[in-house]
């Protein structure tokens, strides 16, 4: 992991203490964020991504955000349960917050 990289995450982690008891581990190349064991965010590289459902998707994809996607060697995969965080909801902590409460509540539903 570059500098670069590591003083992203440790910003995005800072800014998502105030929603509770933050973890982060390593997950699939990046790191999962968690709260009380349920997975709400990743990051990879300088990305954030929450999860999102139905309801929740459309309002980043108007934020002109996309999925989490990667490629295998026959096609490209789209995992639309990870949406990407548009950048300026980082300069935004009310609004960061909101989202993130909002992506913990999926996941934990989503979860049972």
């Amino acid at each position: 992991m570059t500098g670069n990289k590591q003083s992203y995450t440790d910003y995005v982690l800072e800014c998502l203490q105030p929603v509770g008891a933050i973890s982060s581990g390593r997950f699939f190349g990046g790191i999962g964020v968690s709260v009380d064991g349920v997975q709400f965010a990743m990051m990879m590289g300088n990305a954030l991504f929450f999860v999102v459902d139905d309801s929740t998707r459309p309002q980043y994809e108007q934020m002109g955000t996309g999925c989490f996607w990667y490629n295998t060697k026959k096609k490209k995969i789209n995992v639309k349960k990870y949406h990407e965080v548009p950048g300026e909801w980082l300069d935004e902590q009310e609004t960061l917050l909101q989202r993130a409460e909002e992506s913990i509540r999926i996941a934990r539903r989503l979860k049972k």
